[in-house]
């Protein structure tokens, strides 16, 4: 029920200012002004990945368009999670009842860009998935850009989809793999293929890292392995008016509560498949380090998984933590990057290590993994996060990346090449949209090599593409 007045609540402001767009209320960008594009995320609850993704949106969309023409916002549930993040772009708070703000601050810009990577699926949270479909649907409704980036698309309830086959219709998703593609335009959705927006990241120079290990007792010889482990069995969080309640009188349910309504899911089941998560992989990486020499840490690419991070470690005493609530997204990536070997259960934890050749396996709760390791060739190089013979099956894979890490890191190496092109090739789909909704804004014309479709890149990355791009491209600007 709860579900149902939050999308029938966007739903109506949608509707009511399409209505209000056919009664010439709306206003769109004239030439000479600064094109102002608002960022719709999930940012300011120090979630690297989400924090990461925008980051490097922001730079390649600043440099594509032209930071003379542009003025970008982007949202933040907190300042202070977001500060030294971003750069030239003002920040506007996202308040947990999230309508009527979307309703003000889209009707203030020009366009949206929403930029989650679970962007349009039900397994975290239906809340945000409306949200994005607000943001885009409220852009569509005064005929604005309304563009999704390099998102994702999954298993929806049924009133989500509905909801989003109406009001995503007339925007054009970007979408970051094949399946996701598939599935919207299965709805009528207008899409392209493009990729996550992390693979252009760059951390902090490794000598940050290797300080930060040495202080953690690192030796600077023994390989580094890291773990990046999850809760993944409380989603998806739903809002419960009735659960808020009973906690503000009672105090019930304050253990598995999200923020304000939210709640996570709870009980002896998921408690028992948190267990044998936390067992497997603790087990795991322990027998591995009794057969290599490794140093073994904990990294937290999200606040939330630090429970997750200090439960394994209370199973492996004395092995380090780096958390997103310790260290910002520059340096915790320049941690990952530091490492030799990886498993993780973070999409994002795997794509950000991956330009440091890192040879990373996963253990995944949806798609995200899956679909990035198939990407790479590397299909047995993952796991579930229920699979009743995880402990086993992961120390194989543990091993397999010690016997197979030059193919794997040379597959890694292919991929990021591969998708800084098809990020690339994104630029050129942002430039035809903004052509066609604002046919006189100053893009500019003329042939270019792939890299200029791109943030400027670090020399890792320079690199990298010299190494594995047997193949140059050059694409045309929009005309």
């Amino acid at each position: 029920m709860t579900d149902f007045l939050l999308v029938a609540w966007v739903s109506a402001l949608i509707e009511i200012r399409r209505f209000g767009w056919m009664l010439g209320l709306g206003k769109r960008w004239t030439p000479g002004e600064k094109l102002k594009l608002l960022f719709a995320g999930y940012n300011g609850t120090r979630n690297t990945g989400s924090d990461v993704r925008v980051e490097e949106m922001l730079r390649q969309i600043r440099h594509v368009l032209g930071a003379e023409n542009t003025n970008f916002s982007v949202m933040s549930f907190d300042f202070d999670r977001t500060r030294g993040y971003f750069e030239g772009t003002r920040q506007v708070y996202l308040p947990n009842a999230f309508p009527p703000f979307l309703y003000r601050e889209v009707r203030q810009n020009h366009g949206v860009i929403a930029c989650e990577g679970s962007m349009f699926k039900s397994k975290f949270a239906n809340a945000l998935t409306t949200m994005m479909i607000g943001s885009l649907g409220l852009a569509s409704a005064e005929n604005k850009l309304s563009l999704a980036y390099g998102g994702e698309a999954g298993h929806m309830d049924g009133l989500i989809q509905s909801m989003c086959a109406r009001y995503v219709h007339d925007s054009l998703v970007i979408t970051r793999n094949v399946e996701s593609r598939t599935l919207l335009s299965s709805m009528g959705i207008p899409t392209e293929l493009g990729t996550d927006t992390a693979w252009t990241f760059e951390p902090h120079a490794p000598e940050y890292a290797r300080k930060v290990l040495r202080e953690a007792g690192w030796d600077e010889k023994t390989p580094v392995l890291v773990l990046c482990p999850i809760h993944p069995f409380i989603w998806p969080v739903k809002a419960s008016i009735a659960k808020y309640l009973a906690g503000v009188t009672t105090g019930a349910y304050k253990d598995s509560q999200y923020r304000s309504v939210y709640f996570f899911e709870s009980g002896s089941e998921v408690d028992r498949k948190y267990r044998h998560y936390l067992s497997a992989i603790a087990k795991s990486a322990r027998a591995f380090g009794q057969r290599h020499r490794v140093f073994p840490i904990l990294v937290a690419m999200e606040r939330l998984d630090a429970v997750a991070c200090r439960d394994i470690a209370a199973q492996i005493p004395g092995t380090p933590i780096f958390t997103s609530d310790d260290c910002d997204m520059f340096q915790l990536v320049s941690i990952l990057r530091a490492c030799s070997y990886m498993v993780s259960s973070r999409y994002h934890g795997v794509v950000t290590s991956m330009p440091g050749l890192v040879a990373s396996a996963g253990v995944t709760m949806d798609e995200r993994i899956r679909n990035l390791m198939r990407e790479r060739g590397h299909q047995h190089l993952f796991l579930t996060v229920d699979d009743p013979d995880l402990e086993p099956k992961l120390l194989q894979i543990m091993e397999t990346l010690v016997a197979e890490a030059d193919s794997v890191r040379e597959g890694i190496g292919q991929t990021v090449v591969r998708n800084l092109k098809v990020m690339a090739r994104m630029g050129t789909f942002l430039e035809e949209v903004v052509r066609r909704t604002y046919p006189e804004f100053p893009l500019r014309s003329g042939v270019f090599s792939w890299e200029e479709y791109l943030p400027p890149l670090s020399k890792n990355l320079i690199q990298l593409a010299e190494r594995y791009d047997s193949s140059p491209t050059v694409l045309a600007a929009a005309r």
